[in-house]
């Protein structure tokens, strides 16, 4: 039997027109709940970015990883 995982690029935004930050990981909601809760003291905690605004799901981590860093470079469909 094949383990299917799974991996979601997300964005995230401290309010409309505000700060945003993508991220990915495996565990959508855990990380979105890690940052609503200020748990890490980075980026997301200086800047207030909490509100999940947008996500794309993955099964290929290598595929999630170019998307992300295809979004962060404003190449990305949307940025």
């Amino acid at each position: 039997m094949k383990i299917v995982h799974q991996y979601y690029v997300y964005i995230l935004a401290s309010k409309i027109r505000g700060t945003l930050y993508i991220g990915i990981t495996n565990d959508l909601q855990r990380r979105v709940y890690e940052h609503k809760k200020r748990v890490k003291k980075g980026f997301t905690f200086k800047y207030g970015v909490h509100m999940l605004v947008y996500f794309e799901t993955f099964q290929n981590v290598e595929e999630a990883i170019l998307r992300e860093k295809r979004l962060k470079n404003g190449t990305g469909v949307g940025k």
